[in-house]
């Protein structure tokens, strides 16, 4: 069974049809998602400089009875924010058995993966491409406990289609040898959900300070990096597990991979050609039949 919608995905969906006043009001919301929201609706409105009926009646378009029910359900978001893993499991009801079990699981991803498509607008994932296909920026990818198989796997693509891409070291102990290079050329690209880990984020301060460019993948609710980024993108990872999915967030890796790859093909092809080449001559892969 599908999740319900978020507030955050209400006010994604709802962008268009908002006023000037909505999208003020919004974008507080926003900044500091979803805690943000469990304030008055006097100091929300008075944050916004807006009115408090303009909060009432925002509530009202994104489906809620008013603000009390809009500020219960981003109760309950901040909630699911800090579960850990024992507990998050709790919120999908009793274990299934075998392929019922299995079934559960593989609609909760497909329902990640095609609500993350719906929020995701192109102008972003273009953008995150366009910075990526530069040759002449340096990019460095680091993540989380999780979330840094992501790293890798993005790292292993990029690092083959194009030159100057930089894996960081696991431990956050070396990353000022990485931090020292940077300026505003570079590029750090960081992968961090819920749990966010406070290294990364002060990995993210230091960063900025340099002036590099920074682009997040993170959950529906947002990783506190989400305020010192350039380019985010959130993708949906609650599934029937003790655990977060990020196959979501892999979605979105390998469309950025085929796309890099388009956009750099001259040095692709040749990249790729020149590792064959490698690969054959200290013969680490079997000849394919």
């Amino acid at each position: 069974m599908a999740k319900p919608l978020s507030v955050k995905d209400r006010l994604h969906d709802q962008a268009v049809s908002l006023t000037p006043a909505e999208r003020q009001l919004s974008g507080v919301l926003m900044r500091d998602y979803p805690v943000g929201g469990l304030q008055s609706i006097t100091k929300i409105a008075e944050a916004a400089g807006v009115s408090t009926p303009t909060v009432i009646r925002l509530a009202r378009k994104l489906g809620f009875d008013g603000f009390p029910e809009l500020q219960s359900a981003m109760r309950e978001e901040a909630s699911a924010q800090f579960k850990t893993p024992i507990h998050k499991r709790e919120g999908w009801g009793s274990a299934q058995p075998g392929s019922a079990a299995f079934k559960a699981f593989a609609e909760a991803v497909f329902d990640n993966l095609s609500r993350t498509i719906d929020r995701l607008r192109p102008e972003t994932l273009d953008a995150i491409a366009r910075v990526l296909a530069d040759r002449q920026r340096p990019l460095f990818l680091s993540g989380g406990r999780i979330t840094r198989s992501n790293a890798d796997y993005f790292y292993n693509h990029l690092q083959i289609i194009r030159p100057g891409v930089t894996l960081l070291g696991a431990s956050p102990n070396v990353w000022p040898q990485y931090i020292l290079d940077m300026d505003r050329a570079s590029v750090l690209i960081l992968f961090d959900i819920r749990r966010y880990e406070r290294d990364l984020e002060r990995l993210a301060e230091l960063a900025k300070e340099r002036e590099a460019e920074i682009v997040l993948f993170t959950d529906q609710w947002g990783s506190p990096i989400s305020k010192l980024a350039d380019h985010v993108v959130n993708a949906l990872i609650e599934v029937p597990s003790n655990w977060d999915s990020t196959l979501a967030i892999n979605l979105v890796i390998e469309a950025l991979i085929a796309e890099v790859q388009t956009r750099v093909s001259d040095t692709a092809r040749a990249r790729i050609e020149a590792l064959e080449d490698m690969f054959q001559s200290t013969r680490i892969f079997r000849k394919s039949p």
